[in-house]
Parts: structure tokens; sequence; C-alpha cells
């Protein structure tokens, strides 16, 4: 009947894991509620699930394992991915990183989902690792790549030009369909200039623990300053990602403490506390990133940055204003930047001050929530 209320459009998202959903995708699904959306999410949950359900997300449980290629595996989450899709006929599915996009991807072409939102939150290790295994399922993921994006109602959203020109060219996505967003977004609110202690200066390196983070070339950069004489505190934050195959074993986070060149403060949850200490935050890393978050929450609370010149990093400040960037993999001259803005505080204060004024006009979380929400009501037309 024509006096029934019309049934809400459903949203469904699939991520590999829950907390990436809670740190870089929650407050769109939030967002999407308040606009009359039926919101779900499918992940593997470790301890978010009750965070997000609290929300009123609806949650449905996988098992994708990031660092997995296990082929029986990844058979049975995909006909789980495929399961879901079937049985909830999203309006909207929102796919986020290379496996949630492949399977979903798969599923939504066999299942003509009415209108598919695709995240490349950077090429990932596949694209921007030498390894062996990493050349050898390039070519398959190109292909699986081309078979999901052949479909009309579909966005790619990227988060830097250098990703999206890559995959473009490597598949063939026409430009239509690409939507560039810088990063997911900051509550400025939260991550905010705090007046810093007027002792040793921090510098902070916040990331998982893995290789081509450039967690080694920052231990090296802290040994060189200590042989240099200069006064800081080098500190690193965040843990190991086991299932990552460029995880930092165990043993050598204890070689590194028993050296004391930095300081190691794990995981944290008071991100805007630990950002707000810093005078400088760094991420040397050569890993294919989309647009750090950490970097955009960094400025936003007045941290001059250095970072490597790399897609996605470079994306994040403005060099020579906000930021400094330095070759990858060059510990060297990772010193020599972080020594410089240690020893001009002028300079350093001027990229913290240039840096939040950034984060204020082009990384607020207001307006990367608009431009999804504008997304999926582009894509579904009108009620």
């Amino acid at each position: 009947m024509s006096g029934e209320p019309a049934m809400p459009r459903k949203l469904l998202f699939v991520v590999n894991v829950d907390w990436f959903f809670v740190s870089h995708r929650l407050a769109i699904a939030t967002a999407a509620i308040a606009a009359g959306y039926e919101v779900h999410l499918a992940a593997t949950f470790t301890d978010k699930r009750d965070e997000i359900e609290a929300h009123g997300i609806i949650a449905h449980p996988l098992a994708i394992r990031r660092g997995g290629a296990n082929p029986w595996s990844e058979l049975q989450n995909l006909m789980r991915v495929f399961g879901l899709v079937r049985s909830l006929s999203p309006d909207v599915l929102h796919l986020v990183t290379i496996k949630p996009i492949i399977m979903g991807g798969l599923s939504a072409r066999l299942l003509a989902t009415r209108a598919v939102v695709m995240s490349v939150s950077g090429l990932g290790f596949v694209f921007s690792s030498n390894a062996r295994f990493a050349a050898a399922v390039r070519p398959l993921v190109l292909w699986l790549y081309r078979a999901c994006f052949n479909r009309e109602k579909l966005r790619v959203i990227f988060q830097n030009r250098t990703d999206q020109d890559t995959i473009c060219a490597a598949t063939g996505l026409p430009i239509r369909k690409c939507v560039l967003i810088r990063g997911s977004g900051v509550d400025l609110d939260r991550f905010a200039p705090a007046p810093r202690a007027a002792s040793k200066p921090i510098v902070v390196l916040a990331a998982r623990l893995l290789k081509d983070k450039g967690i080694a070339e920052f231990v090296e950069a802290a040994k060189a300053l200590r042989s240099r004489g200069v006064e800081a505190r080098m500190c690193l934050v965040g843990e190991p990602d086991p299932e990552s195959r460029a995880s930092i074993e165990p043993a050598q986070l204890g070689s590194w403490r028993a050296e004391g060149a930095v300081e190691l403060w794990g995981h944290r949850q008071d991100m805007p506390a630990v950002l707000q200490q810093a005078s400088i935050a760094v991420l040397p890393s050569y890993y294919g990133e989309g647009v750090p978050k950490v970097l955009l929450e960094a400025a936003a609370c007045g941290c001059a940055v250095v970072t490597t010149d790399m897609p996605g990093c470079r994306d994040a400040i403005t060099p020579g204003k906000t930021g400094l960037v330095v070759a990858p993999r060059d510990a060297e001259g990772l010193a020599n930047a972080i020594e410089r803005l240690l020893a001009e505080p002028a300079l350093c204060n001027s990229m913290g001050r240039a840096g939040r004024t950034l984060a204020q006009a082009e990384f607020g979380i207001g307006s990367v929530v608009a431009t999804h929400l504008q997304i999926y009501a582009e894509l579904l037309g009108p009620p």
C-alpha cells in the first residue's frame, strides 16, 4: 500500500577485521544510520563487536585472515560472503581492501547487486613488495580486479592519485568510476594541539610494527642521533602484526629494548594524548599506503612530520611546509631530517602549525563522511 513506510535501504560493509572498521569507517556507518540506512558489517571480529553493535550496526562474523593465502580457506570465505550478499540483498555493498573487494566484487557480479563501492586503502604488500609471493599473486589480483570492476553502478575510492593511476592503467578501470578521497578523515576535536612539556623532545613513530613501515630504519636513525649527541626521546608506538609476513619478531624488539636507543610504548588506545606529547611524528614507510591516518592525526595535533617520498605518505603533507620527505630505506637521511627539526625549533613549530591548518582544510572527518553518503545517494538515485 502507498501509505506504508518505505523500507530502509541496506548498506553492507565487508572489511577484513573489526578494529580497522572502527578506526577507519565507523563514522561513515553511524552517519549512514542517521541518514536512514540499515547498516550491516561483515568482518573478522576480535574485541570490537560490542562497540560496533552499540551503534546499531548489525554484525556478521567472517574468518578472513589478512595475511593468509590458503586457497581452500579463501574459497570458504568467498562462499560465506556470497551467501551473505545473497541473503541480505543490500542496496549498497561497500568493500574495503583487497580480499573483501575480490570476494564481494565477484559475489556482487554474480548476484547483480544494485550498487557497489570499493575502497582501495593503499595498494598494500601485494603491489609494494618485491618478495616472490607478492610478485606471484599480483597478476591474479589484477585479473580479479578487472572482473570485479566490470559493472556499471560502481565507484572505486582511492586515497592517492598514484594508486588510482596504477590501477586504472593495469585494469582498464574508467576514470569516471573513480573517486579520490585523501585519507579516512580525522576527528579534529579529539586530535588537536595541546601544550607540550618543556622537556626532552619526543619523536614518535606510531604504526603496526612491520618491516616495510620503516621500523628498522627508525631504530637505526635513533642510534645515529644518539651517537651524535642529539637529545630526543625516540618512541615506537604499536605492536607486531602476526598475520603479516613483514611483522617484526618479538626477539628483535627485545634486542632493541636492551640497546636503549628507542622506547617501546606498545599498543596505545590514547593516540590523541600520544601525539599531543610529540614534537615530531615519523613514518618512514615503503609499504603500499593509501594516505596514512596517523600522519593526518599527527598534523591535526600540530606535529611536524617526517615521512618518505612514497605514494600516500607524501600525499599526507605539504613537503617543506608541514613536514619533510626522505628517501625510503634511508636511515641516515631520516636521522638528518629529524636532527634538522630538533635543531630548529622555530621551523618545527611552524610546520606543526601549518599541519594543523592543512588538517582543518582538507582532512576533517565531516567532509569524508559527507562525500561517502553522496556517493551512495548518487549510485542509488531517488528512493
